[in-house]
């Protein structure tokens, strides 16, 4: 099969299909979590001796840098994104707040984010619409954006099918917000919304009802603009874990979230014929097999130095069920600038002995490319699956 002459969307396409193309496909700035941190990438621009640019943000509160076309070219990237406008009513640009420590902004379900003025690379949450004690009132009138608003889709039919037939890579759409528990707990706060969580699951699933129905109408809308184009992958996300367990127990999930995700996910594959891309962080595996039964087609970003997320492990017990998108190389364990290129280069040999047979794997590290990661280990990562991830 290596002997195949295909185009990137053709490869991509046989991996999600768990067949084996030329070599494994490459990701970089495909969703809003296989990115790259807009110091990183310009340091990379600057070390491939590519032109200057004027810099463009594709995710505010992460910091990514929008890849631009050139750099796309250079690596060979097999996948493109797509994803709606933010907002037009809601002002994203940053402001400096009044003590001039911080430069802060509320995003378009009005969470406060906020970053040091003075060498900050990400932005935190510092404000909570819902926090402190609420009731169905609260829950009722809080605002939540229109999800149907047509100036959010302008241009994106006209991007999908250049993506598609112009370019030939593969097409992969973006939600608009995060996942509905992550959007439970950004607008209750942590400490409020793990109270009310286990408090007040009656009302907690009243403000889940609106975040789904968001979800529900945006893709709605999303799947009449981009009607008639095959739509390779669907993105989608809910951070469940830690470094070492769930952020909720299993039961939990399984009576109190997993019956809405699989009302989007089914919606979800109703349709269009997309494979749903699932994020979610850290130790995950207790969840894996529930995931699979409602829907799931691809899991991201595989953090494989978390607890029980052995690279090897999951692809022998979940690889006939799942695509593996990401654990190309672990960012905290070999990525960063306390590790050489050759930490790197063996590290990435590892994930692709442990991932790639059989195909169904996308390469991506896990999770964007940090700040501190120096673009000669960058380019490490990437020479060595030029190498080593020919089938």
């Amino acid at each position: 099969m290596g002997r195949w002459n295909v185009n990137s969307r053709e490869r991509v396409r046989l991996a999600l299909n768990h067949k084996e193309p030329d070599r494994v496909p490459f990701d970089l700035g495909g969703t809003v979590v296989t990115g790259i941190h807009y110091k990183a990438y310009t340091n990379l621009r600057d070390f491939l001796g590519l032109p200057v640019e004027q810099l463009i943000l594709d995710h505010q509160y992460q910091q990514l840098a929008k890849v631009s076309q050139d750099l796309i070219d250079y690596l060979g990237v097999d996948v493109r994104n797509i994803s709606a406008h933010l907002a037009p009513e809601i002002p994203q640009e940053p402001i400096l707040s009044g003590d001039g420590n911080y430069h802060q902004y509320y995003d378009a379900i009005g969470v406060g984010w906020q970053m040091p003025a003075s060498g900050g690379l990400y932005f935190d949450m510092f404000d909570h619409p819902l926090s402190g004690e609420i009731d169905e009132a609260a829950v009722s009138s809080y605002r939540l954006p229109d999800p149907k608003d047509r100036k959010r889709f302008s241009g994106l039919r006209e991007s999908a099918l250049k993506i598609i037939h112009d370019e030939k890579r593969a097409l992969s759409v973006g939600n608009m917000c995060s996942g509905i528990f992550e959007l439970f707990m950004y607008t209750r706060g942590y400490q409020d919304g793990y109270l009310g969580w286990a408090a007040d699951q009656s009302l907690a699933q009243k403000l889940l009802r609106r975040f789904v129905d968001l979800q529900l109408d945006y893709w709605d809308t999303m799947f009449d603009t981009l009607e008639g184009i095959e739509i390779d992958v669907v993105e989608m996300s809910d951070d469940l874990a830690g470094q070492s367990r769930l952020l909720i127990s299993p039961e939990s999930y399984r009576k109190d979230l997993k019956p809405l995700h699989k009302e989007m996910f089914d919606f979800i594959h109703a349709r269009s014929d997309a494979r749903i891309f699932f994020h979610s962080c850290g130790n995950i595996r207790q969840l894996i097999p529930d995931l699979i039964e409602i829907g799931v087609d691809i899991l991201n970003p595989v953090q494989v130095n978390a607890r029980d997320m052995d690279s090897g492990d999951l692809k022998k017990e979940f690889g006939k069920d799942l695509v593996f998108w990401g654990g190309g190389v672990d960012t905290q364990g070999a990525f960063d600038e306390r590790f050489s290129p050759e930490d790197v280069r063996e590290d990435v040999k590892r994930r692709l002995d442990d991932l790639m047979p059989g195909g169904g794997f996308i390469f991506n590290p896990v999770h964007n490319i940090q700040a501190n990661v120096p673009p000669e280990n960058i380019i490490s990562m990437w020479k060595t699956l030029q190498e080593y991830g020919k089938y």
